[in-house]
């Protein structure tokens, strides 16, 4: 890059730092109470200003996954339990002790607490929890609410007492205790409940009413969203050394889209924190004032679903080719750091369920290539494979949620352009995306992830009712490609204890890396630059903030 362009550059990204600063300016931190800070000890008071890549999609939480959605929902809801984001265990919250739940996991009791009230008055009580757990796990379909694909197998909710609900499933469901400590689940008012899909979107913040530490005050589309506390919160999780009302008086949410804006505006101090900060900008917070909490995510790792129902792919060659010709110890070293650690397997190390499966990854270009041979794909004139006329060309989208998708693809390219495999990198917005990935002609590769603090989540991943990454369920005709896969995954979902469904996990496992399906790049954290005066700073289990304990040291 020349001088000149480098300046150039340079005087955008500040001009635009500048404009998010003039921005910020209406809504800086203000001042805590006098003796905490000073003394260590948390300090109530100030409004902090967090900087988000994207804008929220919809806060009805079954569909609120995508993280700016769950830094959202995170934050004005709670959960029926809390599961602890370091241990992974389970712990009450709105419920006053964990469920009672009998042999074969189909029935779930739990003991509300007394005196929880949403943001508009009403209680949270066993009637109104029913309505919620019937929603999520059944869905509407007239108003477009999908079924939470963390509740499998659910029939109905039953109200024993006021403070006490009952939940029936058809099937075993020991997955169910963690789906209700979940953002998907998180409790809803009455009225709120009643809102279509569309009320759910953009312009319906404020409307949205939880009985969480904060309710939206504000919220101006596509840009900035406030956060206010309640004054009158007092039942956090009782694990929490916090208790009462949160410690800020309010959160502001911005939308900054360009990474080098978002880590300009916390490093120069005119924002507190910062979500997704790239593996390039991490240096930057190693500076004093600065720090980096980069939160593990604990589910399937960010890699690549190779949709094998396809023409080229439905050969076990090809996919295994593909495999040994990516080298992932250079892409992960090249492009990122050591809060990415190089995937051993479909799942993280820390996830539930997790197997060392690093053996069917191995770097191997001269067995790709023999592979590719057998499998009767010759080398070209142009040096790209070709086979019945037809070339050895994959198409692979662009993950906007994922960090650096685009350069991890290009890597790709030219790893698998000296095997004779043509990569091309699908362009377009989320919205473009997300409509091509559902054909495996358009998208035969797609580059995704999903964190899950459960067994469930390889399930959530890949199974054809699901999210389907793998498109084993055709969009076409509804036929599945391999029902054995589905059906090691229905078991996780379904197998009554732990042991039994690590083993179930397992098995799924080692059947999708005996098969070629995945190719597992690294294990995907949520990374957040932080102001060093951001004390108590943490995410759930899966990586999304909550702002309940947070102060500022000011």
């Amino acid at each position: 890059m020349s001088r000149s362009l480098r300046a150039r550059r340079a005087v955008r990204v500040t001009a635009t730092i500048a404009a998010v600063a003039a921005l910020l300016a209406g809504c800086a931190s203000g001042p805590t109470e006098q003796g905490g800070a000073e003394s260590g000890e948390p300090a109530a008071g100030g409004t902090l200003t967090y900087l988000e890549p994207q804008t929220w999609t919809t806060l009805y939480p079954p569909s609120a996954g995508f993280y700016p959605n769950g830094g959202v929902v995170n934050n004005i809801t709670d959960r029926l339990l809390f599961q602890n984001p370091e241990t992974l265990e389970l712990e009450p919250w709105i419920a006053a002790e964990l469920p009672e739940v009998n042999a074969d996991a189909t029935e779930y009791t739990f003991t509300l607490r007394e005196g929880v009230t949403y943001s508009d008055g009403t209680p949270v009580d066993a009637e109104n929890v029913v309505k919620n757990l019937d929603l999520y796990g059944k869905g509407d379909t007239e108003r477009a609410l999908p079924v939470s694909e963390a509740i499998n197998n659910y029939d109905h909710g039953e109200v024993v007492d006021d403070h006490t609900v009952k939940f029936h499933f058809s099937a075993p469901a020991p997955g169910f205790a963690q789906a209700v400590s979940t953002i998907n689940s998180g409790l809803l008012s009455n009225d709120t409940l009643d809102k279509t899909s569309e009320e759910f979107g953009p312009g319906n913040a404020a409307t949205v009413v939880g009985s969480g530490p904060f309710v939206v005050s504000d919220e101006k589309i596509g840009t900035e969203i406030s956060f206010e506390a309640r004054g009158d919160y007092d039942w956090a999780p009782p694990s929490l050394e916090h208790q009462g009302r949160a410690l800020l008086d309010g959160l502001t949410y911005f939308v900054a889209a360009e990474s080098s804006v978002r880590v300009g505006t916390v490093v120069a101090g005119q924002a507190d924190v910062t979500r997704d900060v790239s593996a390039p900008d991490e240096p930057q917070f190693a500076a004093e004032g600065l720090t980096i909490h980069a939160a593990t995510t604990n589910g399937v790792n960010n890699g690549f679903s190779f949709r094998f129902r396809g023409e080229i792919l439905s050969d076990i060659r090809v996919r295994q080719a593909i495999i040994a010709g990516v080298d992932r110890e250079a892409i992960v070293s090249t492009l990122f750091t050591d809060s990415y650690p190089l995937a051993t397997g479909a799942l993280a190390k820390t996830a539930l369920g997790y197997l060392d499966t690093s053996e069917y990854y191995a770097y191997d270009p001269e067995k790709a290539a023999e592979l590719l041979d057998e499998a009767g794909w010759e080398v070209g004139s142009d040096g790209i494979r070709e086979k019945d006329g037809e070339r050895l060309q994959l198409t692979f989208n662009e993950a906007l949620p994922q960090p650096r998708s685009k350069d991890v693809v290009t890597l790709v390219q030219e790893q698998l352009a000296q095997l004779g495999i043509e990569v091309e990198l699908f362009p377009g917005d989320q919205a473009a995306q997300t409509e091509a990935s559902l054909s495996e002609v358009t998208i035969p590769v797609y580059h995704s992830m999903v964190g899950r603090a459960d067994y469930d989540v390889l399930k959530s991943q890949f199974h054809s009712e699901n999210r389907n990454t793998l498109l084993n369920r055709s969009n076409e005709d509804d036929s599945v490609g391999d029902p054995e896969l589905d059906e090691l995954l229905a078991a996780i979902a379904s197998a009554p204890t732990t042991e039994e469904r690590q083993a179930a996990s397992e098995a799924a496992q080692l059947h999708i890396a005996e098969n070629a399906y995945f190719l597992p790049l690294f294990e995907e954290p949520q990374v957040f630059g932080l102001r060093a005066d951001v004390q108590g700073f943490e995410t759930e289990s899966v990586g999304r903030p909550w702002f309940y304990a947070t102060w500022l040291d000011r």
